[in-house]
C-alpha cells in the first residue's frame, strides 16, 4: 500500500511539473508572438542599467504615489523593468477592440499643425511615435518617468526610424519653459496617477502651452468606469477606481481651458479636447502666481 501511495505521489508531482512547465512554455510563445522573435531577443541580452543611464536624472526624486503601488501587480511598478517589458502586451487587452485604432481617433481630433508637441506620461513611445509619423517636421518629446519604460520607446522610434527626444520627468513638473507647446497629449495616463495629481498636470499643461494650443487626453470614461469596478480589479490598477470618481471636463474648466469637447471611444474611452485661448489662460496663471521655472 506504502508502495502505490509513493507511486501516486511521484506521479502526481510529474504531472505538476510537466503542467508548469507547458504553461510557462505557452506563455512565453504567447509573449514572443505578440512582440515579435527580435524584440524577445533583446529583452533577454539587455543590459537594463546601461539603456536606462541616459533617461535616469538626478534632479528626480519619485512621488510617494509612484512608488507606493504595484502597477498591473507588478511589484515596484514602472520601476520594475518587468513592467516595462509587459506593457505593449497588456495594453492592447485593455483597449479592445484595437489600441492603434483608439490611438489613431486621437489623431483625428487635432485641428492644428503643431510645430512642436509634448507626450506627457508618454510610456513605451507608440502614441508618441504616431504623433511623429503624423507631423514629421514637428519637434516631438516624449516625457515619462519610469527610464525602463524611456528605454523601450527608444528601440521603438529607432526600430521605425523616427527621431523623438526622449526625457525622464514628472508630468506635474516638468520644469520646462512656459508657453513652449503647440500640442500637448496625455494618453492613458490619469487612471495611473491619483486626481490631484491629475490636476496638477492639467495646470502644467496650461502653463506649457502657447496661446491658442491644443491639449487631448486619451483615457478611461469615468462615468462608464464607476460601474466597472471589476475591471479595475482585473488589471490590477491602483487609481482607476477613484479616477472614475472624478471628472476631467470640470477639471479643464476650473484651471482655464476652452473650448472642451468630449467623445466616447472605445467602449469605456473618452478622447477630450480643450484649447488654452489666450487672455482667459494669462489671467489664470497671473492669479495663481505661476512662475516660470525657467526664469
Amino acid at each position: 500500500m506504502l508502495i502505490l501511495i509513493l507511486r501516486k505521489n511521484t506521479l502526481n508531482s510529474y504531472m505538476i511539473t510537466n503542467l508548469n512547465k507547458m504553461i510557462h512554455y505557452f506563455f512565453q510563445k504567447t509573449i514572443q508572438t505578440m512582440i515579435g522573435k527580435e524584440t524577445m531577443k533583446w529583452y533577454k541580452t539587455i543590459n537594463w542599467e546601461e539603456v536606462t543611464r541616459p533617461y535616469q536624472s538626478n534632479k528626480i526624486i519619485y512621488p510617494s504615489y509612484y512608488t507606493s503601488v504595484n502597477y498591473h501587480g507588478i511589484e515596484n511598478g514602472y520601476l520594475n523593468p518587468i513592467a516595462a517589458m509587459t506593457y505593449d502586451i497588456i495594453t492592447p487587452l485593455a483597449t479592445l477592440p484595437s489600441e492603434q485604432w483608439l490611438r489613431q481617433n486621437l489623431l483625428k481630433k487635432i485641428t492644428i499643425k503643431p510645430k512642436k508637441i509634448l507626450d506627457l506620461g508618454c510610456g513605451s513611445g507608440t502614441n508618441t511615435i504616431n504623433l511623429k509619423v503624423t507631423f514629421p517636421e514637428a519637434e516631438v518629446i516624449g516625457l515619462d518617468l519610469s527610464p525602463y519604460m524611456l528605454a523601450i520607446a527608444d528601440k521603438k522610434s529607432r526600430t521605425h526610424q523616427q527621431e523623438i527626444i526622449w526625457k525622464q520627468g514628472l508630468a506635474e513638473s516638468t520644469k520646462m519653459s512656459s508657453y513652449s507647446y503647440d500640442l500637448i497629449t496625455i494618453s492613458l495616463l490619469f487612471h495611473e496617477v491619483p486626481n490631484a495629481i491629475s490636476q496638477a498636470i492639467l495646470k502644467e499643461s496650461l502653463r506649457l502651452l502657447k496661446p491658442n494650443g491644443q491639449l487631448i487626453i486619451l483615457d478611461a470614461n469615468q462615468h462608464r468606469l464607476r460601474h466597472l469596478k471589476w475591471l479595475t480589479k482585473l488589471f490590477r490598477e491602483p487609481y482607476s477606481f477613484t479616477y472614475a470618481q472624478g471628472n476631467i471636463r470640470e477639471w479643464l474648466e476650473n484651471i482655464g481651458f476652452q473650448g472642451i469637447k468630449a467623445k466616447p471611444v472605445g467602449g469605456i474611452y473618452q478622447i477630450t479636447s480643450a484649447y488654452k485661448l489666450e487672455e482667459k489662460s494669462k489671467n489664470y496663471l497671473k492669479n495663481k502666481n505661476y512662475i516660470d521655472p525657467k526664469t
